[in-house]
């Protein structure tokens, strides 16, 4: 399927051979209940060492001082931060989730107990309405305030919903899932620089590795509380086969990221642009369309469909006319500006009715090999649909 669509869901990504081959290790069968050094099994020397190796990666990556790489998913992460920072009961506050804000704030807060008070949005802006929220902020004061969301064309508003975070004693939390790896890269926001005290993030969208997360920051007294949030409370074992296929993917960020992801937010500006160009109404035109990974533009089920069937892959954000596109997969398998302007263009033609399945098959197949890797090492003929790479 791959091979001959156009991939632009803004929640998936391509992995690199490296980081395939350690899914099937033998590590995939083994349990490492515990802390690094303080396991409930004996046999963890290895698995220590690839722990500690993913958490010093991420903290040479991301600048801070606490990493916990247990997380088997975003979700699962936000859960371990409500355990620890929440009582039952409390309201935190977070992005509405018609306005791409996440369920994992609202829905799953609710196991918690919590109440979760939807942030102001400007439609204009596409992006928290910053006077308002620190007014709510203010009356409210929620314990625990989530920035970041799954549909996120622009930087939050974390210097100045910090300050008021402060203010109220709430703590700030930001969730980086979907651009985790171009904060890496550094073409984006650093929320630890600018306020935030914690940050979670999945670490299979923007950031190029397998699909579990992340929880880093600098949280002072609060490190302990949730390492213990994390585990027990949330997870036992924690997928080893796909936390040294986080190493792996950490070790490429640092080696290739910056380069990866400055390309990444030049395709989404290309798309954006020539979206609109061909009479698409692309949001946040206003701003110069995204700074991230994402374009979004008005459309629903039919207009996905239609895309769909000529094997261009988006999606419909639920209960809007918002569809969201991302860039993040295609430029990792290779594609650039130009790509991006035909990609539009296949997209106009076929919400027109033309058939353009053979033309986006042909665009596909001369982009099957995983950039910004360490794949070359591996011999430059495996590619990344190639079955091949199981034969080990």
């Amino acid at each position: 399927m791959l091979s001959s669509s156009i991939p632009l869901i803004a929640s998936e990504n391509v992995t690199s051979i490296a980081v395939r081959k350690c899914y099937l290790s033998d590590f995939g069968h083994r349990y490492a209940m515990g802390e690094v050094g303080k396991r409930a099994y004996s046999g963890c020397r290895y698995i220590d060492e690839v722990e500690r190796l993913a958490i010093n990666l991420t903290k040479k990556l991301f600048e801070c001082e606490y990493v916990n790489v247990k997380p088997i998913s975003g979700t699962v992460a936000n859960i371990a931060v409500y355990r620890a920072f929440t009582e039952c009961g409390d309201k935190i506050a977070a992005t509405p989730v018609e306005f791409g804000g996440h369920t994992s704030h609202f829905d799953t807060a609710s196991i918690r107990g919590l109440r979760t008070l939807k942030l102001p949005f400007s439609v204009e802006n596409f992006s928290i309405d910053v006077d308002r929220a620190v007014k709510l902020i203010r009356k409210e004061k929620p314990k625990l305030v989530m920035l970041g969301a799954s549909v996120m064309l622009f930087p939050h508003p974390v210097k100045e919903i910090a300050e008021v975070c402060r203010e109220v004693n709430s703590r700030l939390v930001y969730d980086a899932s979907h651009v985790l790896g171009l904060i890496a890269g550094k073409q984006f926001q650093n929320p630890l620089e600018e306020g935030a005290l914690v940050v979670t993030a999945s670490t299979h969208k923007t950031f190029p590795g397998p699909q579990r997360a992340v929880i880093f920051g600098n949280p002072r007294e609060d490190a302990e509380k949730l390492d213990y949030s994390v585990m027990p409370c949330c997870v036992s074992n924690h997928h080893l086969h796909s936390l040294s296929a986080y190493a792996v993917a950490c070790m490429e960020m640092l080696e290739f990221g910056e380069s990866y992801a400055k390309q990444t937010v030049r395709n989404a500006r290309a798309l954006a642009e020539s979206l609109a160009s061909h009479g698409f109404n692309v949001f946040g035109e206003e701003r110069g369309y995204t700074e991230s990974h994402q374009v979004v533009f008005e459309g629903g089920a039919e207009e996905q469909n239609v895309l769909e069937k000529n094997g261009i892959f988006v999606n419909v954000w639920p209960s809007t006319r918002m569809i969201r596109a991302g860039v993040q997969e295609v430029t990792r398998l290779g594609m650039k500006e130009g790509e991006m302007e035909y990609i539009a263009e296949l997209m106009a033609r076929a919400l027109r009715g033309e058939d353009v399945r053979n033309e986006v098959r042909e665009l596909s197949s001369g982009f099957n090999v995983v950039h910004y890797s360490f794949d070359s090492s591996l011999g430059s003929h495996l590619s990344a649909h190639d079955p091949s790479i199981f034969d080990f």
